[in-house]
Parts: C-alpha cells; sequence; structure tokens
C-alpha cells in the first residue's frame, strides 16, 4: 500500500523528512483487513489501525532503529508522563542506555500547528527530566537539547545509539555538510518560519529589537558562508564529475562522495560553552562589517546579552543554508522582520520574487544600460537585474530568468555592478538593500537613503556627517546621472523598475508643487497618492526611448477619476504591457488588487538605439495572472510531486507555484514579433 495515499487523506502530516527506503519497509509491513488498513508496530509487535499520526510514529521508529541504531528494547511508545496527578502519553521515548530506567529522549508528532506542539513536547521533557527532544510531523523535524526548563538549545541533530551528545555539537562543519544537513532543505521549512520559532522560544522575553539582532545573525552567518565560497566551488565542481559517472544519482547521494579534505570550518555554530559561542560569534560579526561597510555602526556588537539566549539563536540558525539561487530565502525573512517594525504602516511591501522576476524578464535590461528603482525596498528589482544581466554576459546574450550562483564575478559583471542604484525613504530597508547589493555585487552598492519624491531637498542631506559617511560616494554616482546635478529632477535612466507605496496621501504642498500632475485647469491640488507622483517621479527618471515597469493599484487602469494620469502616462509613453496581478500576490499584507504596468518613453531621434516614435495607434501586451503562488490567506503555493510531497529546485529549494514566467515568455514572443528595440 502506498503510504502516501494514505497520508493524503489528512493534510496535516507528510513523508518528507523520511528516506524511500523508510517508506518501502513500513509499507511492507501493511495488511488490509475488512476494508480496514493496519500496519504492526515495530515496538509493540502487534497490528495497528492506520492513520497519519500512526504512520509517522512508525516511520519514525523505524528511523531510529536502522538509521541511529537504537536497540528496540530501549524505545517505549504512549510512555506514561505524569504531572502530578495527571497523566499524558508521549508519542515516542528513548531510554538511557547506561540505566535503561530513565528518559534520554522524548519524541512528539504533532500536527502543522507547530507551536502546541513544541509545548507539549517541552513540558514532557520537563516532565521526565530528559536531555534531548524532538518534534515532527513529517513535514518538518526539530531537535533540542534541554539546557534547564528555560532553554531549548536547537541542535543539528540526535547522536547515534554509539553517540554523545557532545559528538554531535563538536563536529567539524564545512561548507559541505551545511549543503548535506541544510534544514531549509532537510526540513523543507522557509527561513521565515524559524524566526518565528527563534522568537517565541527566545527573542520575545530578551528585551531586544528583534528587527536589529535577526539582522545581525543573518549579516554574520552570510559573512561565513561567504569566506567559504571557494569551497562551494569546488563542491559543485566535483558533483559535475561525479554525476558524469554516477548517471541518474540525486545531489543527495552525490554530496556523500565528495571529497571533504582541506575545506574550511564555518565558524557561526553552537558550542557546548555558550560564553565561547558568544565570543566567537561577535568576532565573526566584527569580521563581516569589516568586509560590508555602512550596514552598521562602528563598535556595535550583538545586543543579545544573555549567553544562553544567544547560543540558542545561533543554533537555530547554524544548520540553514541562506544561499541559493536568487536571495529569496534570505529575502522573505528580511519582509517579514521590516514588515514587523514599521514598513506595513507606510503602505509599502516587499515585491513577492515571481513579479520580479517576470519584470526583470519582460524589461530585459542589457550590459550597456543604467538602470534604478526609486522605492527599492529590499532591493528585488536591482538585484534580479544584475543576476539577468551577469547571465548574458556568461551566456552569450542569451535572456534567462534570474539566477544568483555566489562564485566569483567576472570583470564584465564587475563592471555592471556600477550601472545599478536604488533610493527608499525607510532607512531599515535601506540597510537590507544594502547588505543584499553588497553580496550580490562583490562589496559594492548604489543604494541610497533619500526621499525619491522630495528631490528639492537632497543637497542638505550631505550636511549630515553621518549620512554622508555612508552614503555620499553612491550620492554623487547618483548625481553624475542626472541631466542637472544641481537640479536632480531629470534624470539619464535606461530603465526604472519600482513597486512604490500605495497607501496615504502625500499633503505636503511644498513638495507636491513642482509635479506636473499635481495641476489641473490652472488649480493646484491640495494632496496626492504617492503612487501616482511616483508615475511621474518615474518618467523624470528615464531618458527617451527608457522603458519603466512600475506596480499600480488596479484603480489608477480603470478609475474614472484617474483618467488624466492614464492620459499623462500616454502622452509620454508607449503603452508596452499590462499584466494583471492575482488578488493573492501581495497578501497577508493587503488584497488590493494591482497590475504591473509597461511604458517605453517616446524617442524621436531616428540615429537612437532605442528609437520609438509618438504613435496614436499601435498593440499593447494584455496578460492576467491567475495564479500568483499564494492562496488566499497569503500562505506560499508550492509545486508538489505525484506523491503529494513538496518539489526541489537544482539548488535544493522549494518551487513555488504560479504562471508568471509563462506570461514573461509569451510577452517576449510579442515583443520580437513587434520589433521592439530592446528585444531585437
Amino acid at each position: 500500500m502506498d503510504l502516501s495515499k494514505l497520508i493524503r487523506s489528512s493534510d496535516k502530516y507528510a513523508l518528507t523528512i523520511f528516506s524511500k527506503e523508510t517508506i518501502t519497509h513500513i509499507e511492507s509491513n501493511i495488511t488490509l483487513k475488512e476494508d480496514k488498513y493496519y500496519l504492526k508496530c515495530l515496538k509493540r509487535n502487534k497490528d495497528i489501525q492506520v492513520k497519519p499520526e500512526e504512520i509517522i510514529r512508525q516511520l519514525m521508529l523505524d528511523k531510529l532503529i536502522r538509521h541511529y541504531n537504537y536497540p528496540v528494547e530501549l524505545l517505549e511508545v504512549e510512555y506514561t508522563v505524569r504531572f502530578g496527578t495527571e497523566k499524558k502519553l508521549a508519542d515516542i521515548i528513548i531510554l538511557n542506555k547506561s540505566d535503561k530506567t530513565s528518559v534520554y529522549c522524548v519524541l512528539e508528532i504533532k500536527k502543522h500547528k507547530s507551536k502546541d506542539g513544541k509545548d507539549q513536547l517541552k513540558s514532557y521533557t520537563n516532565a521526565t527530566g530528559a536531555p534531548l527532544a524532538v518534534w515532527t510531523n513529517g513535514t518538518a523535524i526539530d531537535y533540542y537539547e534541554r539546557l534547564d526548563p528555560n532553554y531549548f538549545e536547537p541542535l543539528s541533530d540526535i547522536p547515534q545509539y554509539s553517540e554523545t551528545i557532545d559528538d554531535i555539537k563538536d563536529e567539524i562543519f564545512t561548507y559541505l555538510e551545511l549543503m548535506q544537513k541544510d534544514r531549509l532543505r532537510k526540513e523543507k521549512k522557509s527561513l521565515k518560519s524559524l524566526i518565528e520559532d527563534m522568537e517565541d522560544e527566545v527573542l520575545a522575553n530578551a528585551g531586544v529589537d528583534v528587527f536589529e539582532e535577526v539582522f545581525k545573525l543573518i549579516f554574520t552567518k552570510l559573512y561565513d558562508e561567504m569566506e567559504s565560497s571557494e569551497d562551494r566551488v569546488s563542491i559543485e565542481s566535483q558533483l559535475k564529475q561525479l554525476k558524469k559517472l554516477n548517471y541518474g544519482l540525486s545531489d543527495k547521494k552525490l554530496l556523500v562522495k565528495v571529497d571533504n579534505e582541506g575545506f574550511r570550518k564555518l565558524e557561526f555554530r553552537s558550542r557546548g560553552d555558550a560564553h565561547c559561542t558568544k565570543e566567537t560569534i561577535n568576532k565573526l560579526f566584527a569580521k563581516a562589517k569589516k568586509q560590508w561597510p555602512g550596514i552598521f555602526k562602528d563598535g556595535e556588537t550583538l545586543n543579545i546579552t544573555d549567553e544562553n539566549h544567544l547560543q540558542i539563536c545561533v543554533g537555530f540558525l547554524q544548520n540553514v543554508k541562506l544561499f541559493n539561487s536568487n536571495l529569496q530565502v534570505i529575502d522573505e525573512a528580511f519582509e517579514y522582520l521590516v514588515n514587523k517594525s514599521s514598513k506595513g504602516e507606510k503602505g509599502q511591501f516587499f515585491t513577492p520574487r515571481n513579479i520580479i522576476d517576470m519584470s526583470v524578464y519582460m524589461i530585459n535590461p542589457q550590459a550597456h544600460e543604467y538602470m534604478i528603482d526609486t522605492a527599492c525596498g529590499s532591493c528585488g528589482f536591482t538585484v534580479h537585474t544584475l543576476f539577468n544581466v551577469w547571465n548574458k554576459l556568461v551566456s552569450k546574450g542569451k535572456a534567462e530568468f534570474s539566477n544568483f550562483s555566489n562564485k566569483k564575478l567576472v570583470k564584465a559583471q564587475k563592471n555592471y555592478v556600477s550601472h545599478v542604484f536604488g533610493i527608499d525613504f525607510d532607512e531599515r530597508s535601506v540597510r537590507v538593500s544594502r547588505t543584499l547589493n553588497m553580496i550580490a555585487g562583490d562589496g559594492k552598492t548604489n543604494v541610497v537613503y533619500l526621499n525619491s519624491l522630495d528631490y528639492n531637498r537632497w543637497n542638505e542631506r550631505p550636511k549630515d556627517r553621518d549620512w554622508s559617511k555612508i552614503y555620499n560616494d553612491g550620492y554623487n554616482r547618483l548625481l553624475d546621472m542626472a541631466k542637472d546635478s544641481n537640479h536632480p529632477k531629470e534624470f539619464n535612466f535606461d530603465i526604472v523598475m519600482a513597486n512604490p507605496p500605495f497607501a496615504g496621501n502625500i499633503k505636503d504642498s511644498r513638495l507636491i508643487a513642482g509635479y506636473e500632475v499635481a495641476h489641473y485647469k490652472g488649480k493646484k491640488k491640495k494632496e496626492l497618492s504617492r503612487d501616482v507622483l511616483f508615475i511621474e517621479r518615474n518618467l523624470d527618471f528615464l531618458k527617451n526611448g527608457g522603458r519603466m515597469a512600475i506596480v499600480l493599484p488596479q484603480g489608477r487602469f480603470n478609475n474614472v477619476s484617474d483618467l488624466k494620469i492614464r492620459e499623462f502616462i500616454m502622452e509620454r509613453t508607449r503603452l508596452l504591457a499590462v499584466v494583471g496581478l492575482d488578488v493573492n500576490s501581495f497578501k497577508p499584507h493587503t488584497g488590493t488588487k494591482t497590475s504591473v504596468l509597461f511604458v517605453q518613453k517616446w524617442d524621436e531621434n531616428k540615429d537612437s538605439k532605442t528609437y520609438n516614435p509618438k504613435q496614436d495607434d499601435y498593440e499593447v501586451f494584455m496578460a492576467v495572472s491567475t495564479c500568483s503562488g499564494k492562496d488566499n490567506s497569503g500562505e506560499e503555493l508550492y509545486e508538489l510531486d505525484v506523491q503529494g510531497n513538496r518539489k526541489l529546485d537544482a539548488h535544493g529549494h522549494l518551487i513555488q507555484k504560479h504562471d508568471l514566467r509563462e506570461i514573461a515568455k509569451e510577452f517576449e514572443i510579442w515583443a520580437k514579433g513587434q520589433n521592439l528595440t530592446f528585444w531585437r
């Protein structure tokens, strides 16, 4: 009997964490009696009716016996845990091999609502005095060491029968082991969910700014992984050779054949001594700040002063491989953190990576072109523009969807970094943006902390010594792109891509006075929506023939009151495309219906490479997305295999289910048929 079919009757469990061998072994123990399925319990040696939770329990028992080598006599199921006069049953426990009576490890099998299950697990572990605890639902699995009733430190695994807890904690850990044990791949989790767990278990009561401290930890771990980038290149090279010799084997199986000799030991690890962990992580943080300056203040340290708190936080993140093919793992976590602090209040939400990927592909940036995002958030548009052009530079100009390789950049790729700019008025977002741009761009960035709309006051910023120290170089490079550096209203950018904030109106009469859309029939409006001002501002950033992709609320395309805005756009540009986004695209932050508008500024110069003479009658590409990659509650939707388990891409990460790539490909065909200058 196929276990996946029996599990599928419940949406609360899955078989993701178990090997095919383990699943097959349990399937062989299933029998059918009177239209009901039973399986023989590996411990109780009797038939038990098949239910999703029982399937997971038997799979875990098989794993403990055949993978971890624990004798059956050390295992108990439905073990009685006493709380005064009350009795409860733990799903599985492992007894200490020394006395065979005290509890060594408690294992709980619970539904997807992990918090309640983990709270129950901790209460059982405290009641039994066990030093180890494991929680799983078949999709994810978490391992803990109980330091005391208040502190449960995450572990990479539990010991084999022949090992001790210290053997697990003191292991030599290189980038190869990180690839093998990556929690995001192994447990099919998101970094956001791990941060939420970290908050629940440690940071909520630690008296610290969660954004700042988690940002520091991720920043430090990114640096640690970058320091081992040469090892990653070696691993990928070895994998390539092994694939030729072992056709058909998965990367997971081939990784165990990779030679680990001489690889650097990763430093972002929890030590047995909490004080040692704190010293090591602070030293690593100091090195990261030196490598990527201008993100944190000089002398700034981690503010998680409780050594046990820090040790637990490091334990949560140490087995997470942050680098993937498009930095989505990191960006999703940063979006969560920034939205928790202040960004959501301003109507700003980070643009989902699939929308960015589609937009960049359709705009089709080239290596000679300059690009800017005027409301850059976490710099998704700028980073993906880098990836897109870098791929073209090493693939003979072929258009590809964005990809990050974490390999050394060739000279042409390094040169292109200076072509990409970002501006945002939220300082925390700018710090995230600069971090991602520095990582992707070999330590360089043109991300500047400015209010894009209030350009008349830009010249006041360099007077601020602290601001100037961090942003002045990028700011001067930005002014070099202006038609008049003393009055930075109009620029000469080839491409603008942005998702401006749509919530709230601008009422500053001084600011809006400089915008044409604020004036109508000789009268000046008292207030205007931010996104409307951004439309005009973005067009001012473009040179003739330049093109723009901008996310706008659907009302701008069909409200009668917005007719003047549409006329304003059409007077200055050719409409290229409108892609209607699914209503779930920006959930859970907002359910506002949005579309992406693509335009190209008119260019009457026949000798220009972007020749685009004004015309009244032309075709416009129209498309509607019906699958955004999110459900009605804003949870991610992922591609599933025939067994109903989540698929992984070549980089070992979950594959979001959406239709935006197909839309981008259809636009490419259409654009070439229209002989558009940027798709010839």
